[in-house]
């Protein structure tokens, strides 16, 4: 019975042991579970902050193209702002990702090795107690048996020698024999009693010491571990809220940035630049004048008559055609002339200032390489072991080149500009008052060279009639070449009105310009009018335009003469 009992008692423990050793096994996959859970949510986190980069990045405006032209409107101001708005949205995703994979999946990762490692030491101990009191306990059957076994055979021998005592056939030696062996037999009896009786207690101790303490401190530790486990689950799960709560308020500033974007398209300015861009600059063409023909005389052509049947007769290959500039097409959209002039004046004038500014932009930029080379070309000078000086020299040479090229590109888009200007429509009743058109021709003659600036396709040309030779004011630009000379022997000695400074050395190859040195004082006797030229004079018979940015320029409250 007791045996069986005790049978009972272990194999419930084991029972226990492999119950619990089921049950944390399935704690340590359910960790691993959640980990994945969390580790594939980081990547939809990742990969749709990826996706919304690449759609923002899809609609970007592209450099040198219409998009970038239009970003003048604000609806598409407002659509860039939503853009990167949408960019840093997606920035605050991948912060979600790297926070559920620092602050989770990482340490989850880690602490799965903990609790594994902790799990198998606690079922080892445990096991390690069972197989111990197991062991005991087959001491104590062993000693038992033990004593059991000695006990029969000391009775054995002790019927035995009292049966040959009785017997008056038997010898005394071999009564005395039998009276040792049974005294031998009651005292291995005895000793096996006493062993019995140690092995009994030392169980006995041992088995309380097993069920009270050893295996409730493993279960505690096992229940401990548990908990842990649980808690930290319960720590992750909030931390999986509070990663996405955390970056609400920026994603908040995200969606108003996008909303204060939408506020702030103004559809009347944007309606005003569509006018601004189109407008083409020309004067609407005025009343057609009544021509009878009734009568026998000679007709003349309105000043704004529509067509021109003087110069049709005086041409008969050229066709005269009506100045219907806004509804024209260009059909050469293929070669675009350099200067623009197949535009209007008023989109041409603006494409020219566009291209001075861009070039204007590019010569800055090399300009600040140079001074940067020049630093450290000083720098190796004056430390020869960090540098060769003579290394820097080419690159020096060869942006002072790109530089020239650049200014002279400026130069040239600039005379350009400054015949535009000449000839827009609002300023026209000034220049003629002015003398920027001398002429003296009936005004038929001039309408006709103004019709012959028109191209055969309807596109504004410059053209001059090969009958009347207009005179240009003179511009301060290298592209012209025939009037500094004239103007400068007509015109009188002008006052001088502040003094200027030369900051880089300039050729003066054009006609009309004046080569100066860096470091160089001249007299200014007329300011930069806005066409980036200014007026010099070194001494009286010397004078010209140098370039408004080589110079830097004092001018005075009162003017002297020079």
């Amino acid at each position: 019975m007791l045996e069986e009992r005790m049978g009972d008692c272990w194999s419930r423990t084991k029972d226990q042991f492999d119950n619990l050793e089921k049950h944390t096994q399935w704690g340590i996959e359910f960790v691993e579970k959640y980990t994945k859970f969390v580790k594939e949510r980081s990547e939809i986190e990742t990969n749709y902050a990826k996706q919304i980069r690449n759609l923002s990045k899809k609609y970007q405006p592209k450099k040198n193209s219409k998009e970038e032209e239009e970003s003048k409107y604000t609806f598409c101001r407002a659509f860039l702002t939503t853009l990167n708005e949408l960019n840093d949205y997606a920035g605050q995703h991948e912060v979600i990702s790297e926070n559920l994979t620092s602050l989770i999946i990482t340490e989850l990762a880690r602490y799965l090795q903990e609790l594994k490692t902790e799990r198998k030491s606690h079922f080892h101990d445990g096991r390690k107690a069972q197989q111990h009191i197991e062991s005991s306990w087959k001491q104590l059957e062993a000693s038992k048996k033990r004593f059991e076994r000695e006990c029969k055979e000391a009775e054995r021998a002790q019927q035995y020698f009292e049966k040959m005592d009785a017997d008056i056939n038997v010898t005394k030696a071999d009564v005395e024999k039998a009276r040792q062996q049974a005294q031998m037999r009651h005292q291995m009896a005895s000793d096996s009693k006493s062993e019995y009786a140690a092995y009994l207690e030392k169980f006995n101790k041992e088995q309380n010491e097993h069920y009270y303490t050893i295996i409730p401190n493993i279960f505690q530790k096992l229940q401990d571990m548990e908990e842990k486990r649980i808690e930290r689950i319960s720590v992750c799960m909030k931390t999986f809220a509070d990663v996405d709560r955390q970056v609400l308020p920026i994603v908040g500033k995200c969606l108003d940035g996008m909303t204060n974007a939408a506020e702030s398209i103004e559809p009347k300015a944007d309606s005003k630049q569509v006018v601004e861009s189109f407008k083409s600059g020309f004067e609407p063409p005025g009343d057609v004048e009544f021509e009878d023909y009734g009568q026998a005389m000679k007709r003349t052509v309105s000043e704004t008559s529509l067509s021109n049947t003087k110069e049709s007769k005086e041409k008969p290959g050229v066709k005269a055609k009506s100045k219907l500039w806004p509804f024209i097409k260009n059909k050469n959209k293929g070669s675009v002339p350099e200067d623009f002039s197949h535009l209007p004046p008023e989109q041409r004038r603006k494409k020219l200032q566009g291209k001075i500014d861009e070039l204007s932009k590019d010569i800055q930029k090399e300009m600040d390489q140079r001074d940067a080379l020049t630093k450290m070309k000083d720098v190796y000078i004056k430390n020869p072991q960090m540098g060769d000086p003579a290394s820097v020299d080419p690159r020096l040479t060869e942006i002072g080149q790109n530089i020239e090229k650049l200014q002279s590109e400026v130069q040239k888009f600039e005379g350009w500009l400054a015949e535009v200007e000449e000839r827009m429509p609002s300023k026209s009743d000034s220049h003629r008052k002015s003398g920027l058109y001398e002429t003296q021709n009936s005004t038929t003659v001039s309408n006709n060279c103004a019709q012959d600036r028109e191209s055969p396709d309807g596109s504004y040309t410059e053209e001059q009639n090969s009958e009347v030779q207009v005179k240009a004011q003179p511009i301060p630009t290298p592209t012209t070449t025939t009037e500094f000379d004239d103007e400068f022997d007509d015109e009188e000695v002008l006052p001088t009105i502040g003094t200027c400074k030369a900051l880089y050395p300039f050729e003066g190859h054009n006609e009309g310009t004046i080569s100066v040195a860096e470091g160089e004082l001249l007299y200014v006797i007329e300011e930069d009018k806005g066409d980036g030229w200014t007026r010099v004079r070194r001494n009286e018979d010397e004078e010209g335009y140098v370039p408004t940015s080589y110079v830097e320029v004092f001018l005075e409250t009162n003017a002297k003469d020079s």
